[in-house]
């Protein structure tokens, strides 16, 4: 009865993370409180992830990641793919790789691809190449590089964790080195010589790019004041303009001099000009109500360039993954008014939305462009809800700080590597010098963890816990072992391998390795086979996912900046998954073997 509750609970689990009713924290919370109220675990073990050291590790590695990326480190080494890359496709690529991969091999993936996007942007518009030709590589890379240690990313770390639960010990540093090198030089030569046949050219930089990616030439235009107006002596706030029709006032021309954002109280006149975003049907209400004029449409050549006149500029920024944005609209977040910027349009994968924005809740992934004053963008720069996807101000940086900030991190990977202390304990000491030393500040500890991914993280370890408990993690491998039959090793291998990386697309990789690791070690040691290898396969293949946008977090923090569809992942994403199913359970039996050691 007990493995029928449970293997209930696990079936629930699987059913709420595919639909995505709720974000997959708030779901794992739902499932640990569910195993508490059951009865399948105690309160104590409920709350034990909390305090498990993979979960307090990731978030000490999130920690010394956004010191990295504060000091600049990155920038500085981001000046190399400049000098690397040249112009042949297959070259950038290599170049990309090269760097983005050893990087994520020791800071958190998602971390890396955050700040190479607007590098990566940037490069692509001097060197005239379209985003879209490097921005999954981008992508993959962080992912590929991933796996060559054990904080590459957290499910590495996890994974880690849940090993020296079932009693086989954490993994070391350079666990899965050996494999996940050849791994990473395996992937990065099929993006080499595929991407340039199999990625789009879609969004060629050297366009009207914004004008042309969102169509704004239907909907910012100008309007002009007439002198019978009822708007004539009132401010935007009390003419009730932006509150009563889907209308947002970018810039307001008073005189021949340019007024730019927070516009709220500014006295109207006859003769102001008003640079607005709305569609032609609420123009044309405004038109009849308020008696104003449209001007031209051909007034409206270089809107961009109208955009990003004098002290303003327009620029696209994406919701991060942890941002406080998402599930509010622009309006409950108060968007225009905490960073004095206006919202023209969103881009949603390949869906465009540029009506009622500020009814519209956000999501992770959602690029907006954005238009405002100079200086809102590094409010904008600083926010850890949005990241512009254009090169920081190198002045935001602490720049004096980045040779510090790399060696307290080599410091800890030396450590760890040498076994002197646990990686828990050097990464908590890496945090605590970065403090001290000002790599970061007090406050910004907090802001640097992915909260989503610790409570993920401490609310799916009680899951793994009652899985063994009630012997559904037994009664799972009896039942795989009676129907593999016959089966060898190898084939055994392939299969974790398969499933994995099949079940990696549509839930958490975090979340499959809950529920897989301990399966594929209990059948590998009921075969007497060597139960590391059986880990190691399940532990690769939900760290490698590469068909959609949506199966890993950097995939999807890619998918709207490069202008993607969702065939466009896997038309190059689901080679390279079968290539790697060839590839790495041999690479398995030869380094590690089938047999206990």
């Amino acid at each position: 009865m007990t493995i029928a509750l449970t293997l209930g609970v696990v079936v629930l689990a699987l059913v709420c993370f595919v639909g995505e009713w709720l974000p997959v924290d708030i779901t794992a919370i739902g499932i640990m409180l569910l195993l508490m109220l059951l009865g399948l675990v105690t309160p104590e073990e409920g709350i034990s992830g909390f305090s498990n050291s993979a979960t307090i590790t990731v978030m000490a590695m999130f920690i010394l990641s956004a010191g990295i990326a504060r000091t600049g480190v990155i920038q500085i080494i981001s000046n190399l793919l400049m000098q690397w890359g040249g112009k042949n496709s297959t070259q950038q690529i290599l170049s990309l790789g090269a760097i983005v991969g050893p990087i994520s091999a020791f800071i958190n993936n998602t971390a890396v691809v955050a700040v190479f996007m607007p590098i990566v942007e940037d490069w692509c518009r001097k060197q005239s190449i379209s985003t879209s030709k490097l921005m999954i590589p981008l992508s993959y890379a962080a992912i590929l590089g991933g796996v060559v240690t054990t904080i590459g990313t957290s499910t590495n770390v996890l994974a880690s964790g849940i090993s020296n639960q079932l009693g086989y010990g954490e993994f070391s540093l350079f666990e899965f080195t050996a494999i996940g090198l050849i791994t990473f030089l395996v992937g990065t030569g099929y993006l080499a010589l595929a991407s340039p046949r199999l990625l789009p050219d879609r969004r060629p930089p050297n366009s009207d790019n914004m004008d042309q990616s969102y169509d704004l030439k239907d909907y910012v235009s100008e309007v002009v004041i007439t002198p019978g107006s009822s708007l004539i002596g009132k401010t935007l706030r009390s003419s009730q303009l932006q509150r009563k029709f889907d209308i947002d006032v970018l810039e307001l021309i008073q005189n021949d001099i340019h007024f730019p954002q927070p516009l709220a109280n500014k006295v109207l006149s006859a003769g102001d000009v008003l640079l607005v975003r709305a569609n032609r049907e609420d123009l044309l209400k405004i038109k009849n109500e308020k008696e104003i004029d449209i001007l031209p449409e051909i007034l409206f050549k270089d809107l961009e360039a109208s955009l990003s006149s004098g002290e303003e500029t327009v620029a696209e920024v994406l919701v991060l993954s942890n941002s406080s944005l998402i599930g509010s609209t622009l309006k409950d977040s108060r968007f225009r008014q905490r960073y004095n910027a206006t919202v023209l349009a969103i881009r949603r994968g390949e869906e465009l939305i540029r009506e009622r924005l500020g009814k519209v809740p956000l999501r992770f992934g959602d690029v907006l462009l954005v238009q405002g004053p100079r200086e809102s963008f590094l409010g904008l720069q600083t926010s850890r809800d949005v990241l512009v996807i254009e090169q920081l101000d190198l002045e935001i940086l602490r720049r004096d700080k980045a040779w510090i900030a790399l060696a307290i991190l080599l410091g800890v990977i030396v450590v760890a590597a040498l076994d002197w202390l646990p990686i828990l304990v050097t990464s908590l000491v890496g945090v605590f010098l970065m403090v001290v030393t000002g790599c970061l500040k007090p406050g910004e500890l907090y802001t640097a963890v992915r909260w989503d991914i610790i409570f993920l993280l401490a609310c799916l370890i009680p899951l793994g816990l009652a899985m063994d408990k009630s012997g559904a993690t037994e009664w799972l491998a009896d039942s795989l072992i009676a129907a593999g039959g016959g089966l060898s090793g190898y084939w055994l291998l392939v299969f974790f391998y398969l499933i994995t990386s099949l079940l990696t697309e549509i839930l958490s990789n975090n979340a499959t390795v809950v529920l897989l690791l301990p399966v594929a070690a209990q059948v590998a040691e009921k075969l007497s086979l060597n139960p590391f290898a059986f880990m190691f396969a399940v532990v690769l293949a939900a760290s490698s996912s590469f068909i959609t946008p949506i199966g890993y977090q950097t995939n999807t923090m890619v998918y709207g900046p490069g202008g993607y569809r969702f065939l466009d992942f896997v038309r190059i994403g689901l080679p390279l998954n079968m290539l790697l199913v060839v590839v790495i359970p041999p690479l398995i039996m030869a380094i590690y073997g089938l047999q206990p050691q």
